[in-house]
C-alpha cells in the first residue's frame, strides 16, 4: 500500500528491545491507513543499554477514519503503559 499526502509521526520508547518494536509495528500495521517503518539507531557509539531502534515512523493516510486514529492511540498507550 502506498499512501499519498501522508502525515508522518515518530514514536519513541526509550530502551525497548527490537523484538518489542517489531511487535508494536505488527499491531499497528493491522490498522487500515497506517504504514509503519522501524528506524534503526543512528548513534555512532554503541551503548549496550540503548535500543537498537531509534523510533517507529508512522505514516498516516490523510483520510484516516477517526476510529482508526483512536485505535492507533490505544495500541501505543498499551505499550507505553506496559513498558514504561
Amino acid at each position: 500500500m502506498h499512501i499519498h499526502n501522508v502525515t508522518c509521526e515518530k514514536v519513541e520508547f526509550a530502551g525497548l528491545p527490537l523484538a518489542v518494536y517489531r511487535e508494536i509495528a505488527a499491531h499497528l500495521r493491522q490498522v487500515e491507513g497506517i504504514e509503519v517503518e522501524i528506524i534503526t539507531q543512528s548513534s555512532s557509539s554503541f551503548d549496550y543499554n540503548q535500543s537498537q531502534v531509534e523510533c517507529l515512523q508512522l505514516l498516516l493516510a490523510p483520510d484516516l477514519p477517526v476510529e482508526n486514529s483512536k485505535l492507533v492511540k490505544q495500541i501505543l498507550a498499551y505499550y507505553q503503559n506496559r513498558y514504561a
